[in-house]
């Protein structure tokens, strides 16, 4: 589970994969900053995933994966 505050390239493979749905255009830079976690609402109430609103935990992930390719 991935949240406001952490960082590490989990973070980055993140927002490499927002950024392929052109949901994510700012710095790849490894910080879940506000941006990534708006980034990923907005992912995530397109897709009817609301029960991890702001967080990236694992449906949230395997959803994402299966939209996007390895960055």
């Amino acid at each position: 589970m991935l949240r406001r505050g952490d960082r590490g390239p989990e973070v980055v493979e993140l927002q490499l994969r927002l950024r392929q749905l052109f949901l994510y255009n700012d710095e790849t830079h490894g910080q879940f900053d506000r941006r990534v976690e708006d980034a990923l609402r907005t992912y995530q109430w397109a897709r009817g995933l609301r029960g991890e609103m702001g967080t990236y935990g694992p449906q949230t992930r395997t959803r994402l994966e299966s939209e996007t390719r390895q960055p």
